[in-house]
């Protein structure tokens, strides 16, 4: 605990009937559009998208942005989106879409469909 945080990483997959986006490291400004420019892609294509953020050691406004971008996406769209995180976890990150209202909207999963 304290090491330095990990450098932010996305791994795609296909699991079941959707698709798993795994995230990994830190959610900001600097790599929010990367996020997002892997997500609607999927969406549009009317996949189920599963975002896996149980890994992520950190959220800002700008990645609550590009989940809520998804999400209306999904809602507009042919896609389906929802989120793994451990509701209720000590996590930070979890805390920061309690406080923005964000896990009000999204379908909060608790860990991803078996593959």
């Amino acid at each position: 605990m304290g090491g330095p945080p990990q450098p932010f990483a996305i791994d795609v997959a296909e699991q079941g009937d959707a698709t798993v986006v795994h995230v990994v490291g830190e959610l900001d400004l600097a790599v929010a559009p990367e996020l997002e420019g892997t997500l609607l892609p999927l969406l549009e294509a009317g996949k189920h998208v599963v975002l896996d953020l149980r890994e992520l050691d950190f959220l800002d406004s700008s990645g609550v942005r590009a989940l809520v971008h998804a999400h209306n996406q999904a809602e507009d769209g042919p896609g389906r989106f929802s989120v793994v995180c451990v509701p209720g976890g000590d996590g930070s990150v979890w805390r920061v879409l309690e406080v923005s209202g964000v896990d009000q909207a999204l379908d909060v999963l608790d860990a991803p469909p078996a593959g």
